[in-house]
């Protein structure tokens, strides 16, 4: 997401830098190769990674923060992603210090339910450095009308923006079919594709029973099971587990984490895409399916639903199994209809959730805080 909105706003002629660490993914995996604390020029903007010290476990980069005290007084606006990580935590305490504007995106950190999580020790935190940056912050950046309504604020009073994310519509796409060969996906097979991250919040709970139960109804189908979870990896062992015991278990393929070319042709090849999460921010791979054309089941805890039921570019579920079950049937049932949503989905995101579009929002909202200085 930072990298798609920074070269869309760096295309509509804003200097940006974007401050990161070295990391690379979770637990066990090795730091980027990259020149640390160096600008380095991509897309039209820049980027300067840090070592994650002394607590590369949480990511956190004294250099970072060093930097940006420093320069704090170079820069019109920050834009901060993600509370509940200290160093980004503790990028929002300094910009507050320095009188650096700063814009905070939660990413459905103030969810009630995800505050459900280490809930003693995010009181704690949340109480202590959150609330201070959350009354300091110039605005507070929700990607959708849900989130901003269930968000916590711990009692602080907030200026908020509702600025969805963006979607890069491909320029060229895999040849058609290539997933479907990959998977060995019989002619006569619908391709369902799960791709996110495997975690409770996800709500595989309900959608492996649901598509076992179709399949019991006589459905014939493939079902991709996309995604990992670094910081998880018992919970991402656990949901393998129950598929390989499962009915479905000679329908499913279990393919971990996807990216680049392998990652759009599933896309683009599935027939059908299904997020049916207890609680979704946004759901950018809900849109980036809806972008090539794929019409989508989810429930209506992912934020984007409305957007998906007014377009008619989907399926809306509530979190409750025989509702699911019947969404899937509904969508199973006609080629035709899951043509028709599929047009309407790429149409819906084409329209109103281009990056071009979200930066020109952007950036007036930005002009708004910097014409306060």
């Amino acid at each position: 997401m930072v990298l798609g909105l920074s070269s869309a706003l760096a295309k509509q002629g804003i200097e940006l830098t974007i401050l990161t660490t070295n990391s690379n993914g979770d637990a066990g995996q090795a730091p980027l190769d990259v020149p640390l604390a160096e600008a380095i020029a991509q897309d039209g903007y820049q980027v300067l990674y840090f070592a994650c010290s002394p607590f590369r476990r949480y990511k956190f980069s004294l250099g970072l923060l060093r930097w940006l005290y420093i320069h704090a007084k170079d820069y019109n606006i920050a834009h901060v992603h993600a509370l509940f990580s200290p160093v980004s935590t503790a990028a929002a305490t300094i910009a507050r210090h320095c009188g650096l504007p700063y814009v905070l995106r939660p990413l459905g950190t103030l969810d009630p339910a995800d505050l459900q999580k280490k809930k003693q020790l995010k009181q704690i935190y949340g109480w202590l450095w959150e609330r201070p940056n959350l009354a300091g912050a110039a605005a507070l950046h929700f990607t959708s009308k849900q989130e901003c309504q269930v968000s916590h604020r711990y009692g602080v009073t907030t200026q908020d923006w509702i600025i969805p994310l963006g979607v890069n519509q491909p320029q060229q796409l895999p040849a058609q079919g290539q997933a479907r060969q990959k998977l060995n996906t019989r002619p006569e097979q619908l391709l369902i594709l799960y791709l996110s991250r495997i975690e409770p919040k996800k709500g595989l709970d309900l959608l492996i029973p649901a598509l076992e139960a179709i399949k019991s109804l006589g459905y014939c189908f493939k079902f991709a099971l996309a995604g990992s979870n670094p910081q998880d990896p018992g919970y991402e062992t656990q949901i393998h587990h129950r598929i390989r015991r499962s009915t479905i278990a000679s329908d499913t393929e279990i393919l971990g984490f996807v990216q680049g070319t392998e990652k759009l042709s599933l896309l683009q090849d599935a027939d059908l895409f299904v997020l049916p999460s207890y609680y979704e921010n946004f759901g950018i791979a809900v849109a980036e399916a809806m972008a090539v054309g794929t019409p989508v089941l989810i429930s209506d805890r992912v934020d984007l639903w409305p957007a998906v039921q007014q377009g008619e570019a989907g399926w809306i579920s509530p979190c409750e199994l025989n509702s699911l079950i019947a969404r899937f049937r509904e969508a199973l049932e006609s080629p035709n209809e899951r043509q028709r949503r599929g047009d309407n989905a790429k149409a819906l995101i084409k329209n109103d959730y281009s990056w071009s579009a979200i930066a020109t929002q952007l950036i007036d909202h930005y002009h708004l805080i910097t014409s306060k200085k």
